[in-house]
């Protein structure tokens, strides 16, 4: 589990129940994405509630878990601004 602890004392990081995040005081939880199959029955994971892309198609729901969680990752958690 990756937290970033920003200089004005917030944290972000992606909801994993790893560690009692309530610890650290109240939590602002949003969702960053939505995972979800098309018509077809192939799935994408759609970043734009944090201003990313559209992921896929992929063939199963596990697959675009693993992007999301990759995307946000790289451009959240480890990103420019961070």
């Amino acid at each position: 589990m990756q937290i970033l602890i920003h200089t004005n004392g917030t944290l972000l990081s992606l909801y994993d129940e790893t560690i009692d995040l309530t610890q650290f005081g109240q939590l602002v939880i949003r969702r960053a994405s939505h995972v979800e199959p098309n018509e077809l029955g192939q799935w994408f994971a759609d970043m734009r509630p944090v201003c990313g892309p559209t992921l896929g198609p992929f063939e199963h729901r596990s697959l675009a878990l693993q992007a999301e969680q990759r995307w946000l990752e790289t451009n959240l958690l480890n990103g420019p601004n961070n």
